[in-house]
């Protein structure tokens, strides 16, 4: 587990409103005057002082999630300024969503993901309104390796509707979409382990500064792009599946 490093960014110097003197870009509260401060314009990484990192200590976060919780909430506020009290209501809900996002790993490598100026298959608003527009799913491009086994399966998955529909049931097709599922299972957990090899492949690369134009720092984020996108599609498989299973 990678130590936590401070991120440039929260090295950078502001004014506190109350005092007037120096403090650290996005700090929470000035260190002099005791003061809460407007939100800063950061990421969630930022707000909890982390670098872009993916391996995080957990235990520190939710440690620090509490603390801050207890510090910046509304009630504390009630008698305080108008500007302070929208402030606390604008800190304690960044606080939640920074929290929730950088909690969960797949959130966390996401949002990294987005910040790094790149949105996901499924992420995509543009793609989805569209479908949605046209009364239909967003499609999501099928995995190469996948072509084979996505065409079977289709092919299975509507026997499955026909039968059902005829009042039929085919013990080999579902004996066959159950198989589907526990392979489609399995990948979903190598993708896991998969996906951790990558985030200490990420932090390696940021240890050493490089910045966004790197290229073993592109390298690294498109090979997550793919497997976020291939995890995606598997589970979205695995959903199909159970779906024709319990119908």
């Amino acid at each position: 587990m990678h130590p936590v490093v401070p991120n440039p960014e929260t090295l950078a110097s502001q004014a506190c409103w109350s005092c007037l003197r120096e403090i650290e870009k996005a700090a929470h509260f000035c260190p002099h005057c005791s003061k809460l401060q407007p939100p800063a314009d950061s990421d969630y990484f930022t707000f909890f002082g982390l670098q872009r990192r993916l391996n995080i200590n957990l235990d520190a976060l939710e440690k620090e999630f509490y603390s801050l919780s207890r510090k910046v909430h509304p009630d504390l506020y009630a008698r305080a300024s108008a500007e302070e009290q929208r402030w606390s209501t604008d800190q304690s809900s960044l606080l939640n969503d920074a929290y929730r996002t950088l909690r969960d790993p797949i959130a966390r490598t996401e949002y990294l993901l987005e910040l790094e100026g790149v949105k996901l298959e499924e992420q995509s608003r543009a793609a989805t309104d569209a479908a949605r527009a046209q009364g239909k799913e967003k499609q999501q491009v099928v995995p190469a390796d996948l072509l084979e086994e996505v065409f079977e399966l289709n092919m299975q998955l509507e026997e499955a509707r026909m039968g059902k529909k005829m009042g039929e049931r085919d013990e080999q097709v579902e004996k066959d979409l159950s198989t589907a599922k526990d392979r489609f299972e399995a990948m979903l957990a190598s993708s896991t382990s998969d996906l951790h090899q990558l985030w200490k492949e990420w932090d390696q690369v940021i240890a050493t500064g490089a910045d966004a134009e790197d290229p073993l720092r592109i390298a690294v984020r498109d090979k997550m792009v793919a497997l976020l996108n291939r995890r995606s599609y598997v589970r979205n498989l695995v959903r199909d599946v159970n779906e024709a299973l319990a119908a």
